[in-house]
């Protein structure tokens, strides 16, 4: 992956919050950006399908696979994956954006996109998201029916392979069912505490 030169202030935080399928990082995304308005949401560019509730621009830019394949040739993205057989990438010229924005940064992405984007932005705070244990991951998962038999399989693999990684963050956060409020509260005082720390 290519350095990346940016311009930011001292105090200004990259959040990165990432976790397994199923760990709720979209739901918890939402709430945290209405009830922190000094965050700058850095949307994802994904092949996948949208999903009902979801706007373009807002949630994710989505775009089709060759359209992301010549991005990624003309070395628009920070980072990209390939997850679940769609892919996933923050964009230059969107995480820039957002920095220059001179307020608090916050990406959502998966577990290997954390890790890359750590490499490039040192000072990243790493937030992994999970449901409290993998038994509880699971059952989220199969009670999901959008997926296939085979593409629940897939992502149960993936997602146990992704929670053994969650000693290499920053910080761990419990996002229990029904509790998104306490969730939210939690991750927000994880950022009052890194703000203070920066300042």
């Amino acid at each position: 992956m290519t350095p990346v030169t940016t311009k930011r202030m001292s105090d200004q935080l990259i959040v990165v919050i990432s976790g397994p399928s199923g760990a709720g990082k979209d739901s918890v995304m939402r709430a945290l950006l209405k009830r922190d308005q000094k965050l700058c949401f850095v949307v994802t560019t994904t092949t996948r399908p949208m999903r009902q509730g979801e706007i373009h621009g807002r949630d994710y830019y989505f775009v089709s696979h060759s359209g992301f394949q010549r991005m990624v040739a003309a070395g628009k993205f920070v980072e990209h994956a390939l997850v679940y057989g769609e892919h996933k990438g923050i964009t230059r010229k969107v995480i820039q954006k957002a920095i220059d924005t001179g307020r608090d940064v916050v990406l959502r992405v998966d577990v290997q996109g954390a890790a890359t984007i750590k490499t490039l932005y040192k000072e990243a705070v790493l937030l992994f998201l999970t449901p409290g244990s993998k038994d509880q991951l699971l059952a989220r998962l199969e009670a999901r029916k959008s997926e296939t038999s085979d593409s629940i399989q897939e992502r149960i693999a993936t997602a146990f392979e992704e929670y053994s990684m969650k000693d290499s963050f920053d910080y761990v956060v419990v996002n229990r069912r029904d509790d998104l409020s306490n969730t939210v509260d939690a991750i927000q005082g994880i950022i009052k505490r890194e703000r203070a720390r920066a300042s």
